[in-house]
Parts: C-alpha cells; sequence; structure tokens
C-alpha cells in the first residue's frame, strides 16, 4: 500500500545549537517527533490526545538516522516524513530533513513505532478505526 508524505516546516532555535555550533544530533529526533505530532492533526485528522483517550500511545523500538550535513543557528528546513509500512503493532515511519535554503538533505532515516496499550505498557494489535486514519 502506498501512503501519503507530509511536511512541515521548521527553524532552529538557539537551544539546539551544541558545541560546535551546529544543531546537536539528539534534536533531530526531536524534529521529526514534533513534525510527526503536528503532522497527526493537521494531516490525519488524529491528534495524539485521540490516541491516549482511548488508551493507546506510540513508542519509538527502534531508529535509524542517517546525518549528512548540519544545520546552524536560525536555518529554516522542511521535515518530511511518511508511513513506510504498516505492521500488526506499529508502523515504519520514514523521514529526511531538507534544508529549506539549499534543498539538500541533512538527515534522513526512520523510525520503528510500537503502538502500545496505556493500562499494560504492553504492544497492541493496531485496531482497524486506527489504520483507516493511516491509509490517506
Amino acid at each position: 500500500m502506498q501512503y501519503s508524505r507530509f511536511e512541515t516546516e521548521m527553524q532552529v532555535r538557539p537551544d539546539d545549537i551544541d558545541m560546535n555550533q551546529h544543531v546537536h544530533n539528539s534534536r533531530y529526533f526531536d524534529y521529526v517527533l514534533a513534525a510527526r505530532y503536528d503532522q497527526m492533526e493537521k494531516y490525519y485528522g488524529f491528534p495524539m490526545e485521540k490516541f491516549l483517550s482511548n488508551n493507546f500511545a506510540w513508542v519509538i523500538s527502534k531508529a535509524i538516522v542517517e546525518y549528512k550535513r548540519p544545520l546552524g543557528m536560525g536555518d529554516h528546513f522542511i521535515v518530511n516524513t511518511g508511513i513506510k509500512e504498516m505492521l500488526p503493532k506499529g508502523c515504519i515511519v520514514s523521514f529526511h530533513i531538507n534544508s529549506k535554503k539549499t534543498g539538500k538533505v541533512c538527515c534522513d532515516g526512520e523510525f520503528h513505532y510500537t503502538m502500545i496499550n496505556m493500562e499494560t505498557g504492553r504492544g497492541e494489535l493496531i485496531p482497524d478505526w486506527i489504520r483507516e486514519h493511516y491509509s490517506i
């Protein structure tokens, strides 16, 4: 199945910068998570609060990240994400972060998400009504 991809524009903040004067590697995780949070509500019409009210949450079980070019103070960038594959208890989301100025990829990779039941803390099969929201 083919899934849609979405974009969120962001800007590097002063607290994102490390001692080497570029974005600290851990911030790229934050950028992808913030973009997905935004995109869940804006494009899927299914905000994180809806998962939580149904006792579901997403956790990252695996992350693959390749850093290609640094972002610096004040740089604008685009976080592009999309579901690569739906699994019984989760999904794989691929992403790339591009410099808005140059259009070049600064970082890309994928996050493997597992849907958990908030009451048990265990992975749970994704119900069909949730899958429908992601099948755009």
